[in-house]
């Protein structure tokens, strides 16, 4: 078994892509990513804003957005201009008081104030969407306080008849929409499973023995592949425990739990990620496919997690396909230790989703059998080729 270790060190060694994808490329990818969302909250986002009624109202609702930080307002003189701006991505949204906004408040009509957003920026659409019905219902609710109090109504009446149940939701205790909180932690899982992945089909890459137009298998491969899990595993789980420092300790994002429950979670993860590219590699065996294969399944690991769609709301084959990629899994566990400071039990409950990658084992040793059906021909030449023996 020694010489096995020596093997693959010195494969690792010899190897400068796969010392760049152990060393400074996750280190990259982690900081780089958390670059680009460092700013936390999206402020001053321009909106077009279409005043075809220009009256006291209809300024002081302008007035309003405009006193929102996450808006920046660009006015227009009519519609057709502002959905060029809005199409030509010059605004993320619109909106547009109709003419005779104020006679119909007045006269308690119920007019219409278009407001469009571009749904294909996803979260800054939810976001402008969110905000600016908000600073609109405050003044909407300011104007419809002051018209009852001129009618006689008291205060009390008054508070009732425009606000009578006021609610707040607040997603993973995020109250300020924090993209740093919210986003980076299961974009940075995202990333540190996809650079896993890579590692490991790199690593076992070179077990493969071709023959012809096909490729074979050592008959020692599971000791092999034993040996490369036992060198790579601690390496990636020092990475994803950086990601966990990073947020949680330099830059002091609120957890609840304690951070060695998900370096716990981390390391179920690596092993079940392991045995899907196994058989991913024992199936396909040739060395691009394998690689293009892992990559397709694992790319929309981010969209499936359920962080910024709804599961529930998912197609029947986004949700089989989410039951594929282990951070699916493991996300429910981060969330609840970061988020409700759940303990060890419920953890290892949560770990319990992973029992249909155990069905993976018996299919592995399966397709190892066969691969390990060397021609005799084939053995001669791995006897013979020192890349192979080294």
């Amino acid at each position: 078994m020694r010489h096995l270790f020596r093997r693959e060190f010195t494969a690792l060694w010899h190897s400068p892509w796969q010392l760049a994808l152990i060393s400074y490329i996750p280190i990259i990818g982690i900081l780089g990513l958390w670059w680009l969302f460092s700013a936390g909250i999206p402020r001053q986002l321009p909106v077009a804003v279409v005043d075809l009624d220009n009256s006291q109202i209809s300024r002081m609702l302008a007035r309003e957005l405009s006193a929102n930080p996450s808006v920046t307002l660009h006015s227009y003189a009519n519609e057709v201009a502002a959905i060029n701006a809005m199409r030509q991505s010059q605004v993320y949204a619109l909106v547009i008081f109709p003419y005779q906004l104020k006679k119909d408040l007045l006269t308690s009509k119920r007019p219409i104030i278009d407001i469009r957003y571009n749904s294909q920026y996803l979260l800054v659409g939810r976001l402008l969407s969110s905000q600016l019905q908000r600073s609109l219902a405050q003044g909407l609710t300011h104007f419809g306080e002051v018209n009852l109090l001129l009618k006689g109504a008291n205060k009390a009446t008054v508070d009732v008849s425009l606000s009578p149940i006021s609610n707040q939701t607040t997603a993973l205790f995020n109250q300020n929409v924090n993209y740093v909180s919210f986003l980076v932690p299961p974009i940075l899982i995202a990333l540190w499973q996809l650079l896993a992945m890579l590692v490991f089909v790199n690593s076992v890459n070179r077990e493969l023995i071709p023959h012809g137009k096909r490729n074979y298998l050592a008959h020692d491969i599971w000791s092999k592949v034993w040996v490369k899990m036992v060198i790579y595993s601690p390496i990636m789980l020092i990475h994803g425990g950086f990601i966990l420092l990073w947020l949680y300790q330099y830059l002091a994002l609120p957890a609840s739990g304690s951070l060695l429950l998900l370096v716990l979670a981390q390391a179920v993860m690596l092993i079940v990620l392991w045995l899907l590219v196994l058989v991913i590699f024992m199936l396909v065996r040739d060395r691009a496919r394998i690689v293009s294969f892992c990559t397709g399944l694992f790319a929309p690991a981010f969209a499936f997690m359920g962080i910024t769609f709804p599961v529930n709301d998912m197609f029947i084959v986004a949700k089989w396909w989410r039951l594929l990629i282990p951070s699916s899994h493991y996300i429910d566990s981060h969330i609840s230790v970061i988020s409700y400071g759940v303990g060890l039990r419920q953890v290892l409950t949560q770990m319990g989703s992973y029992w249909g990658f155990l069905l993976l084992l018996p299919l592995l040793y399966v397709l190892g059998r066969y691969a390990q059906k060397i021609p005799e021909q084939a053995q001669v030449d791995v006897l013979m080729d020192p890349e192979v023996n080294r």
